[in-house]
């Protein structure tokens, strides 16, 4: 059995869960998000937590069993607490910036990217290196902080670029190393 999926969900106090057959809804302090459930799992609120179980034995059933308690804990903690992802950008003249909710980044194209953020997701630049993503769903937070670093990921012989904060690139030689 999925040790995962065997874990129930503690639901913290001002969040509010409600369950209409596989549609979960979570309302809380920063907002509210709503999921529908694939099928093979039961969900069920016992007093102020959530269990997630399996309708049968399936194959599909046991795959699924753990990846949806993760999915319905991830709601709950976002609607409580919310998620980020921080990104550094690096590289001579490399510098990101903030208009309206847009993101506008320079980074060695001949033209700024600018980057619309989807709603719900707020991304701070702050100072011109460090970039800021957050918001309620753990899923277009990480999408989003993605879609950011793809404009410029680092490359491997100088390290310029966007990068996760934290990320380590390994770096190569250049034609000079090689002896």
């Amino acid at each position: 059995m999925s040790r995962i999926g065997k874990k129930p969900i503690a639901i913290p106090a001002k969040v509010v869960v409600t369950i209409e057959d596989r549609k979960v809804s979570v309302k809380g302090p920063k907002g509210e998000l709503f999921r529908e459930l694939p099928t093979g799992v039961v969900i069920v609120q016992e007093g102020d937590t959530i269990v997630v179980t399996r309708a049968n034995e399936s194959r599909t059933a046991r795959q699924r069993h753990g990846l949806c308690r993760t999915l319905v804990a991830n709601m709950v903690d976002g609607v409580s607490q919310g998620f980020s992802k921080k990104l550094e950008i690096q590289g001579v003249g490399y510098r990101a910036s903030n208009q309206g909710t847009k993101l506008i980044l320079n980074v060695g194209y001949s033209k700024p990217v600018e980057i619309d953020p989807p709603a719900g997701i707020s991304v701070v630049a702050e100072g011109n290196t460090n970039l800021t993503v957050s918001g309620i769903d753990k899923e277009l937070v990480g999408n989003t902080a993605a879609r950011i670093r793809q404009v410029r990921p680092p490359e491997v012989y100088k390290g310029k670029g966007i990068r996760y904060a934290g990320e380590v690139v390994r770096r190569k030689a250049g034609k000079s190393g090689k002896k």
